[in-house]
């Protein structure tokens, strides 16, 4: 069941919240346990790549560990940092490299609602594990790119250069068709659908 988004978190600590890092509005629902193990569903309110808010039935106790399940994101460690009115806020107790695979979700998220990018039901969502590629041009010219939005049937990438609608391109080593233009770039379609595992082989 989908939790009902809260009003705006109201901070029980009059302490500073000094955070290192940008926090990204992204609602996405999960399921997290606190120390007695019991399982409990939740939803993100906003994340940074060291903490995330969270908006819960229940509250646990400042400092008290925690684990989480978040759709897109996979499981996430840390403990109680902050409570507010229907949540609470975990400070995350990953690795660097973790952390920086987390940003790199993070980016991706942010920039799909940014953009407000249409949905395309036929296929499900893929989050790149690097967001970094390369478009080979009909001429053979080569400029990276930025993914945005990727499924198995097509890709929208952030590029300085857009050739025209219908040219044929690679994207990585995926053949594909432009399909529309916008501000920051071009979507794509792939002439042969993929899989999560082919677009990883053959995207970088």
């Amino acid at each position: 069941m989908t939790l009902q988004a809260a009003a705006k978190p109201r901070r029980l600590s009059t302490r500073p919240d000094r955070r290192r890092h940008q926090r990204v509005r992204v609602n996405l629902l999960g399921r997290f346990m606190l120390e007695d193990r019991r399982e409990y569903p939740c939803q993100t309110i906003d994340m940074s790549p060291g903490s995330a808010a969270l908006v819960t039935p229940i509250t646990g106790k400042l400092g008290e560990r925690v684990v989480a399940y978040i759709d897109h994101l996979g499981r996430l460690e840390g403990e109680i940092a902050r409570l507010f009115d229907g949540g609470f806020a975990i400070t995350l107790t990953h690795t660097w490299h973790k952390k920086d695979k987390l940003a790199s979700t993070l980016t991706w998220l942010a920039n799909r609602h940014t953009l407000n990018l249409p949905e395309d039901r036929r296929h499900e969502r893929i989050v790149p594990k690097v967001a970094s590629a390369w478009i080979t041009m009909p001429d053979s010219r080569k400029s990276p790119c930025r993914i945005i939005d990727l499924s198995q049937s097509g890709a929208a990438v952030a590029t300085e250069v857009k050739p025209p609608l219908g040219a044929r391109i690679l994207l990585g080593s995926i053949r594909a068709n432009v399909v529309r233009h916008f501000e920051e770039g071009i979507a794509v379609e792939f002439l042969v659908p993929q899989t999560a595992a082919s677009i990883e082989e053959n995207l970088h």
